[in-house]
């Protein structure tokens, strides 16, 4: 019974079955108490009421159930303390009991649990010290008691528990001397342990942890080095030491961490020169490195980083110019290299930063014109130049024109239409000869003129935005990362959002899956968005994580009517959330299981939403550079607005293309939809979107997954189909116009549910097709 919208209290009869051995009522909304009288079921082993809206304490009556193995009650509302008789369940391996608002300590008996795998109490109100026995067993696995209010030094039995594969402690009050508190854990793959008043040097150990994949101690009161050894956990994605005591230089070795995505050193006080090695580390997503003592000059291996989208090297000492190869950085979003002593011009190299959103070169020593190149930068839109020794026109683009006084102020002697600058004349620019004075005089008035209309229009089609822009700068607080890839400022977006939801209220949920959870948000603005919100990386896999970076990277690479549009994303040890365009008919599937709403999707609409399908699909395969295979093609993933326009979603397991990378090492999709060749090859190609929307375009004919007439294709051909054996029998009869139209549409589809993908047809061809045929 569970998945399900059940509603109202457990009933306490079900304590009479005697002979029941496992309860699953999870994701409903269920509300009351748990019945008392579960502590009768002696034979549970299994009680799953998680996700749901029950109240009151925890029964006391459970620790009964010696027989149990799995207790779950998680996202609920349940309040007290946590029972000591849970220490009784000698059988338990796994108990979860996050998100609720339990208070009070966490008792010693839970360290009885000598079984115990999975330890979940985080995101309640718990106070006093962690259990001394919590790892007595010796087979605990996965531990997160983050977002507590614990005090109090990390248990002396954590630090042998070799066992241990995930540990959330952040967001408490735990002391201690991290040196020796912590030991060598060869199967951990995340520890986080930021904000807390932990103490100590960061241990050399971590290097002889081979499966860590994610280490954060941020915001802590660490001193020391950054130990070499460190670059000896190849396998780390994310690396967080910011806001701690941290001095000396960054060691050469942390190159050795070649699959780290984040780098957050920022916040220390490191010094010395920035590695030349840094440019190894080629799939880093985030570097944040401000406010320390870093200096001499910014290498040109930079220009290595070709993945990053946010780039932070501010409040430090560099100086010299700024690299031309930052320009290779083309999936920057925010660049950030203010309060340095960099000198000389601004590169006109860029003018290739076409994502860049966020541009500040403030407090340095740079000096001569602005490229007049960077207004190319169109998807720019706040800007810093100020205390420069700049001069000359400022470039006739949106961020620069909308720039506030205080983001121009203190250079020699900019010009232009913006706040607080004088225009441009003759003499504004440096190095003309007084030959050309005329034809610079005319130029110039022409300029003048059109900047002057062109600066109205622009006055109030940016107005919204640059209030936007005022009222508060993108930010990356603490480990937080705020973008907005369209016209909402990041980190008021992320505001709006969590004040809109109640912080992710079920209330607001409006659909679930396997990664996360969509919620409807409705801004002060007016706009309505949705909300696609990751869960937390320590109540599933690092498949998580991939699965919110595909999501982006292909999203802020993709422009097209028939795909999704996308406003931004968070990304946080507490939060990863993706922001889009509320659609306001929801999903096809969605659509299609309603006999009612089925019935206004007719024929002609139906012909329109495969076009529009064929259409995404044509754009992401052979219009993108890289192509993008989406590989979850089906109708949950295809998004209707009120003109029942199809709009594809849901890119986290959207695959870049790359000529070397052609193999996965899992199956990613929805099985149905999932091309044959994926189960007993890996290998990804654009066919098996091919094939998924075959299945799809069959799916809408007949208003209903296909299943048996797919079990059939290998002896039916389109021709030996009948048409009315296929049409979604809800409908009228289409007209004859239509019937074509489908016909074509149902041979479309068997071809593309060829088993030998060399045979299935590109979706460029389809897209040919398609435009001839409808």
């Amino acid at each position: 019974m569970f998945n399900n919208s059940l509603s109202g209290s457990i009933p306490s009869e079900l304590g009479n079955m005697e002979s029941l051995s496992e309860i699953s009522l999870y994701h409903n909304n269920l509300s009351g108490l748990i019945p008392t009288s579960f502590g009768d079921l002696r034979h549970l082993t299994l009680a799953h009421l998680y996700e749901n809206q029950l109240s009151g304490p925890i029964p006391e009556e459970l620790g009964n159930l010696n027989s149990l193995v799995d207790l779950e009650l998680s996202e609920n509302q349940l309040n007290g303390s946590i029972p000591a008789s849970l220490g009784s369940l000698s059988n338990l391996e796994i108990l979860h009991v996050r998100d609720n608002r339990l208070s009070g300590s966490i008792p010693n008996e839970i360290g009885n649990l000598m079984k115990l795998i999975v330890l979940e109490l985080d995101h309640n109100n718990l106070t006093g010290n962690l259990p001394q026995g919590i790892c007595r067993g010796g087979s605990l696995e996965y531990f997160t008691a983050n977002d507590n209010q614990l005090t109090g030094p990390i248990p002396q039995g954590l630090k042998n528990c070799t066992t241990l594969k995930r540990v959330y402690l952040e967001r408490n009050r735990l002391r201690g001397n991290i040196s020796e508190d912590l030991g060598v854990y060869p199967n951990l793959t995340f520890i986080e342990l930021s904000d807390n008043e932990l103490f100590g040097e960061v241990s050399s150990n971590w290097g002889l942890c081979r499966s860590l994949q994610s280490l954060s101690i941020a915001r802590n009161n660490l001193s020391g080095t950054i130990p070499a050894e460190i670059g000896n956990s190849r396998q780390i994605h994310r690396l967080d030491l910011s806001s701690n005591h941290l001095v000396g230089e960054i060691p050469k070795k942390i190159s050795k961490l070649t699959s780290l995505l984040y780098l957050y050193l920022n916040g220390n006080k490191l010094s010395g020169s920035l590695p030349l090695e840094l440019g190894l580390m080629s799939k880093l997503l985030y570097l944040d490195l401000s406010a320390n003592q870093l200096s001499n000059f910014i290498p040109e291996t930079i220009g290595n980083l070709s993945m990053s989208f946010y780039l932070n090297f501010s409040v430090n000492r560099f100086s010299q110019r700024i690299p031309i190869q930052v320009g290779k950085l083309t999936s920057l979003v925010q660049l950030d290299l203010s309060h340095n002593m960099l000198s000389g011009e601004i590169p006109g190299e860029l003018q290739s930063l076409r994502s860049l959103e966020t541009l500040n070169l403030s407090h340095n020593n740079l000096s001569g014109e602005i490229p007049s190149s960077l207004e190319k930068l169109r998807g720019l839109y706040t800007v810093d130049i100020s205390y420069n020794e700049l001069q000359g026109p400022i470039p006739n683009c949106q961020a620069f024109l909308n720039a506030s006084v205080q983001e121009l102020e203190g250079n020699k002697g900019l010009c232009g239409n913006a706040s607080g600058l004088p225009p441009c004349t003759p003499f504004s620019k440096k190095g003309h000869n007084n030959s050309k004075t005329l034809l610079v005089v005319i130029f110039s008035l022409l300029s003048v003129s059109g900047l002057s209309i062109s600066s109205i229009a622009l006055f109030f089609a940016f107005k919204k935005r640059k209030k936007d822009a005022d009222e508060g700068r993108q930010s990356n607080a603490s480990d937080e990362i705020f973008f907005s890839i369209s016209f909402f400022n990041g980190r008021k977006l992320y505001e709006e959002i969590i004040r809109a939801t109640k912080d992710f209220d079920a209330q607001y949920c409006i659909g679930k899956g396997g990664y996360g959870n969509v919620y409807k948000a409705e801004l002060s603005s007016g706009d309505v968005v949705a909300v696609k919100k990751f869960h937390l990386l320590h109540t599933s896999e690092m498949a998580d994580q991939r699965q919110f970076l595909n999501e982006v990277r292909a999203l802020v690479e993709t422009r097209h009517r028939n795909i999704v549009k996308f406003y931004g994303f968070c990304s946080s040890a507490g939060h990863s959330f993706l922001v889009y365009k509320y659609l306001e008919r929801g999903s096809l599937a969605s659509v299609l299981r309603k006999n009612e709403e089925s019935k206004k999707l007719d024929w002609n609409k139906r012909v329109n939403i495969v076009e529009g399908v064929v259409n995404a699909l044509s754009y992401l395969h052979h219009d993108c550079s890289p192509p993008i295979v989406h590989r979850d093609i089906t109708s949950n993933n295809i998004l209707l607005d009120l003109e029942y326009e199809a709009h594809l979603s849901d890119f986290g397991t959207a695959k870049l293309l790359n000529p070397d990378s052609s193999n996965w090492s899992n199956i990613a999709g929805t099985y149905g939809y999932i091309a044959p060749e994926l189960s007993y090859t890996m290998q990804v190609t654009e066919k098996c979107d091919v094939y998924s929307f075959g299945v799809l375009a069959l799916e809408l004919i007949s208003g209903a997954y296909p299943g048996e007439l797919l079990s059939n294709l290998s002896i039916l051909t389109a021709e030996s189909i009948p048409l009315n054996n296929v049409l979604d029998q809800r409908l009228s009869p289409p007209l004859p116009e239509v019937v074509n139209k489908l016909v074509f549409i149902l041979k479309l589809s068997v071809s593309c549910l060829d088993n030998n993908p060399k045979s299935r047809p590109t979706m460029h061809t389809v897209s040919q097709l398609v435009f001839d045929h409808i």
